[in-house]
């Protein structure tokens, strides 16, 4: 497991990851791992997600260890790229982490159900 992975996440978790995010397709996002940062300090995030194949995965070390502290969830899907794709980024673009900073109405169901399928994997 990567140094910023603090949990393994099922191929089913990331799947639903990726459906909020679309879900959330109206809310707004803060994208790579500064603003990811910055969104994780302040407490202002709703969701963080994670891309696995980070590399270096020191990039992203720090930013589990911010939303345990400050109660934020977090979860990770495996791949830079369709992640950004989910997040609505053009072609070709990667980021290596988003910040959820608003959960839509139409995402809410899909945004609960996230967080307690990873409260479990934590468990």
């Amino acid at each position: 497991m990567s140094v910023h992975v603090r949990f393994e996440t099922p191929e089913e978790v990331s799947d639903k990851i990726y459906d909020m995010l679309q879900a959330n397709n109206n809310g707004r996002l803060k994208k790579g791992s500064n603003e990811v940062t910055k969104t994780a300090e302040r407490g202002t995030a709703q969701f963080i997600v994670l891309a696995v194949d980070v590399n270096p995965p020191e990039l992203l070390a720090h930013i589990p260890l911010i939303c345990e502290e400050k109660g934020i969830p977090y979860g990770y899907v495996p791949s830079q790229e369709y992640l950004a794709k989910e997040a609505g980024l053009p072609d070709g673009v990667k980021t290596a982490s988003i910040a959820v900073m608003e959960i839509t109405k139409g995402a809410q169901e899909k945004f609960t159900e996230v967080v307690d399928l990873i409260n479990g994997l934590k468990a």
